[in-house]
């Protein structure tokens, strides 16, 4: 592992490699392979740990060459950060992808001018892209209309490449007319869709040759190369959490079903079965952040504990999680 020197930003970045009028052709050609869903670790204090961030950062693009991070959204636990928080986890995100991976820094947030404050400083700090998700929308009506003038809004004010992310938290689902719809605009760039097959299949017939679209599903992404023709896997934690630097089969049958052999692809696919279902049957439904982070302390990263509101694991939890994690098969 590299030394690591984090640093407080003092400098403009270099500017952006496309331009706003070439932002989607781009991300095209650039946004794609598989990313991974960044954790955020806190201190026993709960403060953020920044050096364990950074010592994260080199081991997921280093030793797991993920070929991109989508830093502090929902696993990374951005509802409970504060603004300076989120504005240095992009500084770090930045500096220690820099030459190394891509960045999309996460600008989601229920006020629009947090959003906006966010994406010029992801801009600033040297972010590949952005993603922002849906707006919460309370008692809503007409809700495609409110939806579209929101991200028309965002693709107007910033210049930054710009991925949609819905999902049904929000309260609602974007449908695919609605998201193609926002798909013209310059710098809307991809979408997580994290809705069921049939709507991001029909999303994908509307803008597959314009922007990128992904979910969220590892199991589901091999099906979606073969049969949707899809570059891109954006993203959650199993590229994080179901690979070590010995154990690298999501990256291999990736670029098996990209280079066409998907028999060999399917056959690599399927050996990680016992991994998914050694993570899955010890995560309790409750907790979801706090088994990934326990999950990853197996693994040698940095985990840590939750903030409020989220729950810790209880002994018992974690205890489940050591013994599925030994049953899990994935060579450290």
């Amino acid at each position: 592992m590299r030394a690591l020197r984090i640093h407080t930003l003092n400098q403009q970045k270099e500017p952006m490699k496309y331009t706003k009028d070439n932002a989607q052709h781009y991300a095209k050609e650039h946004f794609t392979g598989v990313w991974a869903a960044s954790t955020t670790p806190y201190r026993a204090d709960l403060s953020f740990d920044e050096q364990g961030f950074a010592q994260n950062i080199d081991h997921w693009v280093g030793a797991l060459k993920v070929a991109g991070l989508f830093v502090t959204g929902k696993q990374g636990e951005f509802f409970s950060m504060s603004v300076p928080e989120r504005k240095r986890s992009f500084e770090i995100a930045a500096q220690a992808c820099e030459g190394r991976a891509r960045t999309v820094m996460s600008c989601s947030d229920t006020n629009l001018d947090v959003v906006i404050d966010l994406a010029r400083h992801a801009e600033k700090v040297g972010a590949d892209w952005i993603v922002v998700h849906s707006p919460v929308l309370h008692f809503a009506n007409d809700i495609e209309a409110t939806v579209y003038e929101y991200y028309r809004h965002l693709s107007e004010t910033l210049d930054i490449g710009i991925a949609m992310w819905n999902h049904p938290d929000c309260g609602y689902i974007m449908s695919p007319q609605l998201c193609a719809r926002i798909a013209e605009l310059p710098n809307i760039v991809a979408i997580k869709y994290s809705v069921p097959r049939e709507l991001y299949t029909e999303l994908t017939r509307l803008v597959g040759d314009r922007i990128q679209v992904s979910t969220a599903s590892e199991e589901d992404w091999l099906d979606n190369i073969i049969d949707l023709g899809w570059r891109l896997y954006l993203c959650s934690t199993p590229p994080l959490l179901l690979q070590t630097a010995k154990d690298q089969r999501i990256h291999e049958y990736t670029k098996l079903a990209f280079e066409g052999r998907h028999a060999e692809a399917r056959a690599l696919r399927d050996s990680l079965e016992p991994a998914r279902q050694s993570f899955r049957q010890s995560r309790p439904a409750g907790t979801p952040q706090a088994h990934t982070k326990y999950w990853q302390e197996l693994l040698g990263q940095v985990g840590g504990p939750v903030r409020r509101p989220l729950l810790g694991l209880t002994e018992q939890q974690r205890a489940l999680t050591r013994r599925m994690f030994a049953e899990s098969g994935l060579r450290l």
